[in-house]
């Protein structure tokens, strides 16, 4: 490719609405362009990561024995009443209806539809295990797209479904996935982690997401620094630091204006670990749907939502209104947990915890001595709390807990039977008896994990792309307006085109000034300089993106850069 050829409109200033580096750099380097909000057009050289990043997927899921197809985007609506999950997945499906009045949604994954498939398609447990997958583009109404490629409403995902005659065929491929996802993300060259993690809306048992580690990453991620142990924090169990109060009988204490942790601690002069937080909840789905039920973690905790979710088996659950807390007989800023008219949730490690402070339930008043076993009656204990740094680790019981920012750019799951059976999979067994097919499912990012490398991958010039993505390998870069100069560069193009470098020549009327920083930018990871001075000494120069700097002649620049690019590619 010539460069006075590509389509690559550079900006030389960064988008006002940019807020993260790989947004501001892909649109900066001419990777991509806003549609509208969530939605991009990817440019020749976006095109260009993301197809190579897409090879990379497929030549692994390949090796682990998926095998590719291609289902469509839209689905129709009664797959999904099918499964349950018309109403259940929320306003991120984009429902919509065609000229004939029939429902169907734009997918943002594709249970329902392989299941339908397999339910079709599968006869005998001859034909399992088997795992299918696919690279295509998913949609998500998501309420607030931001970050670029990071979260938008529009994405390349590659999604895998494996099918199975028992639970320990699915704990195989899971193993076998989980293996081919690290594979695939170190010759991406990343820096990552898998974490167990909730399973949400998909639904299934075990789970692991894939992360990489980056401060902008949205997701809070934590892990041991003893062993292997790493979960998101929806999910991360750990032992807690131990408080102890000493037992005393239950006695009210004036708070008058404080109903903060923070300020009640300040008030008693006490540790914000001496209160007990009562935080209320209304409940969406489930068996408790509608309710509203009280959550209690220490002070000095904050309590994970998505723990007391699952607890529940509910949706969500969002605070409750001013009116809802008054209905269960307390008073916002003063909840405590005795005599509620609610179920009471409170966090396992407070079982036997004693010399506590809560809300009195009244106004301007808090209890202490309060004596968790003596005092309340028909709690229900759950894990509730989010784990937090320098907590010690339940695995090895030696590590503390340490914390890092994550962008999820893989999850792997162990759906079981959740679509299976509602969706009719059946199989004959090998007793010739209709058995239910187990299900697995693995999803990657894949527009994300363009966005994800380049906030690892950059520097104050620009992208510095791993050479095994890279929109080109290779840059010749001509110095000059002489004939030799571009005569020699023509040359070495050649040759390094016929030796399957991807390559593209700079053959534009620029400066070299602005020649280097389009190629810095763009992040190629070698640039070849052919120019008058280095050919009158028959020594180009050859620069890494890294800035390396090697020569060679006329002669041997391509066999030169082979070499740098293979070492590139090794380290």
């Amino acid at each position: 490719m010539r460069y006075s050829k590509l389509f690559s409109p550079t900006l030389r200033d960064t988008p006002a609405d940019a807020e993260v580096v790989s947004h501001q750099l892909l649109l900066r380097a001419g990777f991509i362009r806003r549609v509208t909000s969530g939605i991009y057009d990817y440019l020749p050289l976006g095109l260009r990561v993301l197809r190579n990043v897409e090879r990379i997927v497929r030549e692994e899921m390949n090796r682990a024995g998926g095998q590719e197809l291609l289902m469509p985007m839209v689905q129709p609506s009664e797959f999904w009443q099918k499964s349950g999950r018309w109403e259940k997945y929320g306003p991120e499906l984009l429902r919509f209806k065609d000229r004939h009045g029939h429902e169907s949604c734009l997918g943002p994954t594709h249970e329902e539809v392989i299941c339908d498939l397999m339910s079709r398609e599968l006869r005998s447990y001859k034909q399992l295990p088997m795992n299918l997958y696919q690279v295509q583009n998913k949609f998500r109404d998501e309420i607030r797209p931001r970050f670029g490629l990071m979260r938008g409403r529009e994405f390349v995902m590659k999604d895998a479904y494996s099918f199975h005659a028992n639970d320990e065929c699915l704990a195989a491929e899971y193993q076998n996935m989980f293996e081919t996802y690290h594979r695939i993300f170190h010759r991406l060259g990343l820096k990552f982690r898998a974490v167990e993690a909730d399973n949400g809306s998909i639904g299934g048992s075990a789970s692991h997401e894939f992360h990489v580690l980056a401060d902008s990453g949205e997701d809070l991620i934590t892990h041991c620094s003893h062993c292997e142990y790493a979960a998101n924090v929806e999910k991360a169990v750990s032992k807690p630091q131990t408080y102890q109060g000493s037992d005393s009988s239950l006695t009210e204490v004036d708070t008058p204006y404080q109903t903060a942790v923070e300020d009640v601690a300040a008030l008693l002069k006490v540790a914000t670990s001496s209160l007990l937080k009562t935080l209320i909840f209304h409940v969406d789905g489930g068996e408790n749907d509608g309710q509203v039920v009280a959550a209690c973690v220490r002070g000095s905790d904050q309590l994970q939502d998505i723990k007391l979710a699952r607890a529940l088996g509910a949706t969500e659950v969002v605070l409750a209104s001013a009116e809802e807390i008054a209905s269960i007989g307390t008073i916002t800023g003063f909840s405590g947990p005795m005599d509620l008219n609610c179920p009471v949730y409170i966090d396992a490690s407070l079982h036997d915890a004693v010399g506590l402070i809560a809300g009195a339930n009244k106004k301007g008043l808090h209890v202490s001595g309060l004596n968790i076993q003596r005092d309340l009656n028909n709690v229900i204990f759950a894990d509730l709390r989010q784990t937090q740094a320098g907590d010690t680790c339940v695995k090895c019981n030696i590590g503390l807990m340490e914390m890092s920012r994550g962008i999820e750019v893989g999850h792997i799951f162990e759906l079981g039977t959740t679509y299976s059976k509602p969706m009719d999979v059946l199989f004959q067994d090998e007793h010739g008896k209709r058995a239910v097919a187990t299900m697995g499912c693995y999803g990657i990012g894949v527009s994300r994990l363009m966005a994800a490398v380049v906030e690892q991958c950059h520097d104050d010039a620009g992208i510095t792309w791993p050479v095994n993505i890279a929109p080109f390998q290779a840059s010749v870069i001509t110095l000059g307006k002489s004939e030799t100069a571009f005569a020699a560069s023509e040359k070495v193009y050649q040759d390094l085109l016929q030796a399957g470098v991807d390559v593209v020549w700079d053959d534009r009327k620029e400066s070299p000034g602005v020649k280097f920083k389009d190629a810095e930018l763009i992040g190629i990871p070698l640039r070849i300089i052919v120019g008058d001075r280095g050919l009158d000494n028959d020594a180009l120069e050859l620069k890494t993106r890294w800035g390396a700097v090697e020569e060679a002649s006329l002669a041997d620049v391509c066999q030169k850069a082979q070499h740098m690019l293979a070492d590139m590619q090794q380290g």
